[in-house]
C-alpha cells in the first residue's frame, strides 16, 4: 500500500538456494500474504520460495533483474509509477494480476480527537484546536503520517503542504507498531491523536476511530510528481483533496511467469477479501503471531480455496 525503500541497492551478487523469491512488505498484511503465498505455492507446484523483506521499489527493480518472482501487495495509486515504469508503459517485466482488494486511506482520529473539535481535514490548520494533540509540550500538536519508508508517507506530506497544516502540526515518522501502540495508549488514556490511517486495517476493529472528512478526490488536483523523476518529488507535487479510489493486487514478474505458467495462473486467482486482510493485521500487529505461524494455520484451514486457485 503503502511501502518504498528511499534508496535502491543492487541485489546483485546474492545466491538463492530457493526457487523462487517473495517480497515480503513491512506491514502485517503484506508479511502474513507473503508467507501464504509461499505455503500453498510450495502444496500446490513444489516450489520452495524465499520470503525476503524488501521495499516495494526494491522489489520491482529485482524483478526487472529476476531477482525477486512475486510481490503480495502493490498499492494503487501510491506505485502507479513503478507500475507504469515497470509493467504498462515500461519494460513490461511486472505483471500486475487483475484481481484487487478494494482499500482506502487518509487521516483517522480518536474519539476524543472529534470531541476536541477535530473532525476535518480543515480543523488541523487551525492552532487552537491541535494544541490538543501536542504531547512533548512545545504547544504544537503532532500528527503521524506513516513510515519513513512508505510511500504514501510521502504523499501524506504533500498533502499536508497542500492543505497547509504543515505548519501547524508537527508530521511524525515512525513504525506502524509503533503508532499503533501510540493509539491504543492515546485511546486507553483518552488523550486526543490523528494519524495516518489505512483500511482493510485491524485498527477499524480494535478502536471507535473517527476518518476526517475533506475535500472529494479530484484527479485534476493530484498531482503527484513520480518519485524516480525527481527527488525533489514531494516539494513539486500537489494535492488539496482526498485519496482517489484505493487497491492493491498481487504482482510478480514476466520472466517468472514463462518459466512457471502454472503459478502465474495461480497467482491470477488469488483472491484475499477485506476482512481477511484485516484479520492478518489483527493477528500480526494486535495477537503477535509470527507471520510464518499464521500462515501455516490459515493454508490448513482454507485448503479447498487453494485448490480453487490451482484450478
Amino acid at each position: 500500500m503503502l511501502l518504498a525503500a528511499g534508496t535502491v541497492l543492487s541485489l546483485t551478487g546474492s545466491s538463492f538456494a530457493a526457487d523462487m523469491v517473495i517480497a515480503m512488505p513491512n506491514w502485517p498484511s503484506g508479511q502474513a500474504a507473503a508467507n501464504i503465498l509461499k505455503l500453498a505455492i510450495a502444496e500446490k507446484f513444489h516450489l520452495d520460495a524465499e520470503v525476503r523483506e524488501l521495499g516495494t521499489m526494491l522489489a520491482f527493480a529485482g524483478m526487472e533483474t529476476g531477482e525477486v518472482d512475486v510481490v503480495p501487495e502493490v498499492w494503487r495509486p501510491n506505485f502507479d509509477d513503478l507500475v507504469k515504469r515497470y509493467g504498462q508503459d515500461g519494460s513490461k517485466t511486472v505483471v500486475l494480476g487483475e484481481r484487487a482488494v478494494p482499500a482506502w486511506q487518509g487521516l483517522c482520529a480518536t474519539q476524543d480527537a472529534a470531541a476536541a473539535g477535530i473532525k476535518d481535514v480543515a480543523d488541523l490548520s487551525d492552532p487552537a484546536k491541535t494544541a490538543v494533540l501536542d504531547t512533548d509540550g512545545d504547544g504544537q500538536g503532532e500528527v503521524w503520517i506513516g513510515a519513513t519508508t512508505w510511500k504514501s508517507t510521502g504523499i501524506e506530506r504533500v498533502r499536508a503542504n497542500s492543505y497547509g497544516y504543515a505548519k501547524t502540526v508537527t508530521l511524525v515518522e515512525a513504525e506502524e507498531d509503533v503508532a499503533m501502540a501510540a493509539v491504543d495508549a492515546a485511546v486507553a488514556t483518552g488523550r486526543p491523536m490523528v494519524f495516518y490511517c489505512y483500511e482493510p486495517h485491524h485498527v477499524f476493529k480494535l478502536h471507535d476511530v473517527v476518518r476526517l472528512t475533506e475535500p472529494a478526490y479530484d484527479p485534476a488536483k493530484w498531482n503527484i510528481v513520480a518519485q524516480s523523476d525527481d527527488p525533489l518529488w514531494i516539494s513539486k507535487s500537489s494535492a488539496p483533496v482526498a485519496w482517489g479510489p484505493v487497491e492493491f493486487h498481487v504482482a510478480w514478474s514476466s520472466g517468472f511467469a514463462k518459466k512457471h505458467a502454472d503459478v502465474a495462473a495461480f497467482l491470477e486467482k488469488v483472491d484475499f477479501k477485506p476482512d481477511e486482510i484485516s484479520a492478518m493485521s489483527y493477528a500480526l500487529q494486535v495477537d503477535r503471531q509470527p507471520a510464518a505461524d499464521y500462515a501455516k494455520a490459515w493454508v490448513e484451514q482454507n485448503k479447498g480455496r487453494i485448490e480453487e486457485w490451482g484450478q
